[in-house]
């Protein structure tokens, strides 16, 4: 429903920036550039989607061998004594407990298709439990706001767009958006936990919280202390060998299964085949929305107006284009990759736009529509605080998202 009404607002603000071009200013070229960007970002939106069936039939087909070989219940294994003391309200044998730790492995793992049905099912387990059926309980909160604050250890759709729009380095993405989704969770985790009351210093929290967070603080003191060159140099060389070595780990898990790697492989690339397919109109409709916001004008307006504030208050603006990614990510998924794909298009893939947008793509979910689909599908009406958690960690995500892109490109 918000990208409804966002997709409207696109075009009829569009249309009267371009009017008052064309009546006050004389513009009589703007239709004619606003029409002309409907064309053009409409092939766009088509090519981009077909390039990107090889790459995303790859990272599908191995994302399957994972999911067959294991990898969601053995991480669910090791996340396990950290999640029993986030839901305290929830008896021990519980079984919503294994749906919820599932649901959250396979979205750490990019496993969108896994990850949506698990969740849904946790979100079922979660209600029948709930004293007040129209009300969120504090179980069902703390796992949305897990779900909205994007926790992602391979940001696998980020990463094929980049290719496809022809990035040096694809995974030079990687560490950063790992970093600021882990500043985003914390955010959304210790906010919740603060509104439940949950004793964040109970030994097992903060082995867990402690431990990480030590360790992230770690890499950033020390990356802050190296020239910008060898932190790109680290970044692109630690991305691409953890990336290699958790595919070498999926297979090798599988085939210890006695997995047939090869089936598991063409089962889920014959998915990722079908999703690129199934993404064109989604992606060609962002696409020229944007682009005629673009070529009116009125994106032009919007920055301005961002980099006048930020000026004022003495903040560097160089990552002011890739701001309108951020403003859509909590609105709409749809709305936030077609605002990345545009800044990555218009400044270049490896730009630092294109970097700080596809950092903060990752950085957070989409907490509306989450909301919207996991409360609406056992039938919530009163989500408490959910929302202000959830935009709390949007708001981590995000602003941990530009500083680390700073660190990282800058």
């Amino acid at each position: 429903m918000v990208l409804n009404y966002i997709w409207i607002a696109f075009f009829l603000i569009a249309f009267i920036v371009g009017l008052i071009k064309l009546i006050f200013l004389g513009d009589t070229g703007i239709f004619s550039e606003i029409m002309m960007s409907t064309f053009d970002t409409a092939k766009t939106g088509f090519e981009i989607s077909l390039g990107l069936t090889g790459v995303l039939t790859l990272w599908m087909g191995i994302m399957k061998i994972g999911e067959k070989g294991g990898v969601i219940k053995l991480f669910s294994k090791l996340v396990n004594p950290f999640f029993r003391k986030l839901f305290p309200e929830l008896k021990k044998d519980h079984p919503a407990y294994g749906s919820v730790m599932m649901n959250i492995t396979a979205n750490m793992l990019g496993l969108d298709n896994a990850a949506t049905p698990i969740g849904l099912k946790a979100m079922e387990q979660l209600q029948e439990s709930n004293p007040k059926k129209d009300t969120a309980s504090n179980a069902q909160i703390m796992f949305l706001v897990l779900n909205t604050s994007g926790l992602t250890l391979i940001p696998v759709s980020i990463m094929v767009y980049r290719a496809q729009l022809g990035a040096a380095d694809p995974s030079d993405i990687f560490i950063p958006i790992l970093l600021a989704t882990f500043f985003s969770t914390l955010a959304g985790l210790i906010t919740v936990a603060v509104y439940q009351k949950i004793n964040l210093f109970n030994k097992v929290i903060l082995a867990y919280l402690g431990g990480l967070s030590a360790f992230i603080f770690g890499i950033i003191m020390y990356l802050q202390q190296l020239p910008k060159e060898r932190i790109a140099e680290i970044s692109s060389v630690t991305s691409n060998v953890l990336l290699f070595g958790i595919i070498i780990f999926f297979i090798t898990l599988a085939a210890i299964k006695k997995i047939n790697v090869y089936d598991a492989f063409i089962e889920g690339a014959k998915d990722g085949f079908k999703t690129a397919v199934k993404i064109i109109p989604y992606l060609v409709a962002i696409l020229v929305a944007i682009g005629v916001f673009r070529a009116s004008g009125a994106m032009e307006y919007l920055i301005s107006g961002f980099t006048y504030i930020f000026k004022t208050m003495g903040i560097n603006t160089d990552f002011i284009e890739a701001l309108p990614t951020a403003l859509m990510k909590p609105l709409s998924g749809t709305g936030a990759r077609g605002m990345m794909i545009d800044a990555m298009k218009t400044h270049g893939p490896d730009s630092f736009v294109g970097r700080v947008a596809s950092t903060v793509q990752g950085a957070t979910d989409t907490t509306f529509y989450i909301i919207a689909v996991y409360f609406g599908s056992v039938g919530i009406k009163n989500t408490r605080y959910a929302v202000t958690a959830g935009l709390i960690a949007d708001f981590a995500g995000i602003i941990a998202a530009i500083l680390i892109a700073y660190l990282f490109f800058h």
